[in-house]
């Protein structure tokens, strides 16, 4: 796939792509989670290992990506490439916060659990409101906003389920 072809498929500049190619510039996770919809893969497989065998994921060595300003946090609580349908992250977003997604690949659905705190999920113009061992299953191939509507950090598991 050509720069110009990845570009028109995943929004990212043409422009920004060579610069992440080349090492000149570190990608923010929404930049990631768009390349990954333009390429057609899991956003495990940009950032994993190849698999063999057993795959084992300590927490120590778990990659944490930050959103550019800071407030979500996504770890991932499986080895990267484990499964190319499903991923498994731990979201942790601070106090009064919000974080805009960016919409994945055709198919892909989401499942949020709330641990601790609660969750505001947008979705198509709908609003979920959930509080701690709540849950929301939704289709993430669309723009989806999460939102921490209380004074202290809130943590959720999230399940991303793509379509192959």
């Amino acid at each position: 796939m050509s720069l110009d072809d990845l570009a028109r498929a995943s929004g990212v500049s043409r422009a920004a792509l060579s610069q992440i190619e080349t090492c000149k510039s570190n990608p923010t996770v929404s930049v990631l989670w768009k390349v990954a919809v333009g390429l057609g893969v899991p956003f495990a497989e940009l950032i994993g290992a190849p698999r063999s065998g057993a795959m084992l994921l300590r927490r120590n060595d778990a990659q944490v990506l930050r959103s550019s300003d800071g407030k979500l946090e996504s770890r991932p609580l499986a080895p990267a490439g484990a499964s190319p349908l499903v991923e498994l992250y731990e979201l942790r977003l601070g106090a009064r916060s919000t974080h805009s997604s960016e919409a994945h690949a055709p198919g892909t659905h989401e499942l949020l659990v709330v641990l601790s705190g609660q969750l505001k999920m947008h979705v198509d113009g709908e609003t979920y409101e959930l509080a701690a061992g709540d849950s929301v299953a939704f289709a993430a191939d669309r723009p989806h906003v999460y939102e921490n509507p209380v004074g202290s950090e809130a943590r959720y598991h999230n399940i991303i389920v793509y379509e192959r």
